[in-house]
């Protein structure tokens, strides 16, 4: 039977090596620790571009003019605002939600509100991938407030994406620095290669669904705490230890059970991770201003003890070690962690998505059927 013949085929566990599209959008080199978006190694990104900048850079393909530019900056602000039935909507979640969940709902009905929703061009769906990137910041920033009982601040279109999420958190404008340190993080987050939350999102675009169901299934999968969220249990983690004198005696126990270092290691990496060496550094710079770098130090000494410990295994620190040092810093609850991946991230998602259905073709992979064979039915008044 043809079920049995599968047994023939070659299996990849969680489809490891199997490659699934061809990409122009962002390469990854695992072995030397590069990762570049469109052709720009992300350091000179993060260094000279911005988020918005880098945003039109997934999606079209180019740097923008300055034309470009100033047009696609403007759509992004004209679409920051949630339809007032939106927000009805937020305000009836149970305020212990979590803000993931929130999201991923809020994302799906914008499929409901969407003014083009019928017309299937890829200017329309070009156009929604501009709306969930632009609203995402308003719905996590409108629930926070709400979820402490603060009124919701509207978008101002006079500041820049990551200026505007952190005003419409803490309802006023941040400082220089802030800002920047987080336009960063964004830029850092803003795509990485085909990995379970775009995949998931080309999975369901490749059925010919909707941008929104496309993005909702990937929020969906980047809320498995093996995926999104290890910044957050980095944090944890260093709380755990409580100080710096305490940390090689959890890092020798650690190891020795077995246990996973939070913020160590990747899937793909086998050398230094390098958004966690641009990180890094503004982290620093951050938590300076702040007068708080023990949670720095404290990671600083994680970092050269893991190095000298497993360094040789190809585990390094990730992305994930400096982003939660720098969301801390900007007074950013844990459980929001997430959701601004999920901000940042929204970009990459959709790029791959219009990507792929430029000659797109339904994911239909098969599974190899390892059970039994014409077994004989009985009657139910025969059974065991």
């Amino acid at each position: 039977m043809g079920c049995m013949r599968a047994l023939e085929q070659k299996y990849s566990r969680g489809l490891e090596g199997v490659i699934a599209a061809i990409s122009s959008i962002s390469c990854i080199d695992g072995e030397e620790g590069h990762l570049i978006y469109r052709g720009y190694p992300i350091e000179v990104l993060a260094k000279y571009s911005n988020y918005e900048e880098t945003a039109y850079l997934l999606l079209k393909g180019h740097l923008p003019n300055k034309q470009e530019y100033d047009e696609f900056v403007k759509v992004l602000k004209e679409n920051q605002d949630l339809h007032p039935s939106m927000i009805d909507v937020i305000k009836k979640f149970m305020m212990d939600a979590h803000p993931m969940d929130v999201i991923r709902s809020m994302v799906s009905l914008m499929g409901v509100f969407c003014p083009d929703k019928k017309e299937h061009t890829r200017e329309a769906k070009f156009m929604k991938a501009i709306r969930v990137t632009a609203k995402l910041p308003t719905m996590i920033a409108a629930f926070h407030r709400l979820r402490e009982g603060k009124d919701i601040v509207e978008p101002d279109s006079n500041l820049s994406y990551a200026e505007n999420f952190l005003y419409m958190m803490y309802g006023k404008k941040p400082d220089e620095l802030s800002a920047k340190v987080l336009d960063i993080a964004l830029v850092l987050h803003a795509e990485h290669g085909v990995n379970a939350s775009t995949f998931s999102a080309m999975v369901t675009a490749s059925t010919l669904s909707d941008v929104y169901s496309a993005v909702a299934a990937a929020i969906g999968t980047l809320k498995g705490p093996l995926h999104g969220g290890a910044n957050e249990r980095v944090m944890d983690m260093l709380d755990e230890i409580g100080s710096l004198d305490k940390i090689e005696e959890f890092l020798e126990n650690a190891l020795t059970e077995k246990r996973k270092i939070m913020g160590f290691g990747h899937r793909v990496y086998r050398a230094y991770d390098p958004r966690a060496k641009v990180l890094k550094d503004w982290a620093y710079k951050l938590c300076e201003m702040n007068n708080n770098l023990i949670y720095f130090e404290m990671g600083e000494k994680i970092e050269k003890l893991m190095i000298e410990k497993v360094g040789k295994k190809g585990i390094y620190p990730n992305v994930d070690f400096y982003s939660g040092l720098v969301y801390t810093n900007l007074g950013i609850p844990r459980d929001i962690f997430t959701p601004i991946f999920a901000m940042a991230r929204a970009i990459g998602w959709t790029a791959h998505v219009l990507e792929y259905l430029e000659a797109n073709r339904i994911y239909r992979p098969r599974a190899i059927y390892n059970g039994p064979i014409d077994l004989e039915y009985l009657p139910m008044e025969e059974r065991e």
